[in-house]
């Protein structure tokens, strides 16, 4: 079953990148440090009592391209303007690729073998919007034949095209767009914040 994703909807103006650490007040730490008190009700009988990981929305998604290097774009119908195929990972325990799978064979018919992790990208948090990591494969270049055997699924996806690489980014939201750029020049899986390089990682 599909999940709508709306979480790389363009907010408008691009916010800056930014990153979001937990941290660990100063009176809480590992028990046996000396000198340290516990805030109430703050439990230390383990280590990092207290400490609540961040629940992390995950999201997979799909270079296709044609025999000719097109790409493939998918108008949703459940929000503005093209995409390319992929969508939020399950909480089934499914893995990034898997999701990656099944989205581009709910929304196209399509079944992907094989791919390349082109991109590990993070959307900024935002009031009420928690970080995303955002998994960009990039899954080659499909015969004719093949083009010829996508079904759209009609409930969540109005239309799709192949179109010439800078023609397609044009048509996407700019998250998606920058990601899908350096997705399309990685030759190796590449770090990115809010679909930007950051400096220091190589």
């Amino acid at each position: 079953m599909t999940t709508t994703d709306h979480s790389d909807e363009d907010p408008g103006p691009d916010p800056e990148p930014r990153a979001t650490v937990p941290t660990t007040p100063e009176s809480m730490t590992v028990p046996g440090t000396p000198g340290v008190t516990a805030p109430p009700g703050v439990s230390t009988t383990q280590p990092f009592a207290g400490f609540v990981p961040q629940e992390i929305p995950v999201s997979a998604g799909a270079i296709l391209l044609d025999d000719r290097g097109r790409l493939l774009v998918l108008k949703p119908t459940y929000k503005s303007g093209w995409t390319i195929p992929g969508g939020i990972m399950e909480a089934s325990g499914e893995t990034p690729w898997e999701a990656c799978r099944r989205e581009v064979f709910e929304e196209t018919g399509l079944v992907v073998d094989g791919a390349r992790l082109v991109c590990v990208d993070t959307r900024p948090a935002r009031e009420g919007r928690k970080l995303g990591l955002r998994f960009l494969f990039h899954c080659g270049a499909l015969s004719p034949e093949r083009v010829a055997d996508i079904v759209i699924d009609q409930v969540e996806i109005e239309d799709y095209r192949f179109a010439p690489a800078e023609e397609a980014l044009t048509l996407l939201r700019k998250p998606v767009r920058r990601r899908v750029r350096r997705g399309l020049a990685a030759r190796r899986c590449v770090y990115l914040e809010n679909g930007r390089p950051v400096d220091g990682i190589s």
